[in-house]
């Protein structure tokens, strides 16, 4: 399940890199805000194309999730966010 939501969160980070999302800032910038704002902590990362990374950020107390994606010149875009985020620990499908 994990893979298949990193999967789909990578295509997220390349649907974003082709829409230029107003809600950019330096990255740094933006981590603070979602640890001090949401109480957002990383828990995945993936690499896009063009040296984008995609990380997904969630909030244990509050449940509140966010994905980003940090383009190599450093401005980080919020692409999605929303509530309701839990870990899933499943067994993954055995490769045929």
């Amino acid at each position: 399940m994990f893979l298949n939501m990193t999967i789909g969160l990578g295509i997220l980070a390349i649907a974003a890199q082709q829409v230029w999302a107003q809600n950019c800032a330096p990255r740094k910038a933006v981590v603070e805000r979602l640890s001090e704002t949401y109480g957002e902590t990383r828990r995945g990362i993936g690499i896009a194309r063009q040296g984008a990374v995609m990380e997904v950020y969630a909030s244990d107390r509050t449940g509140s999730w966010t994905i980003t994606v940090t383009l190599p010149d450093g401005m980080t875009c919020l692409i999605a966010s929303g509530r309701s985020f839990e870990v899933l620990a499943e067994t993954l499908p055995p490769n045929i």
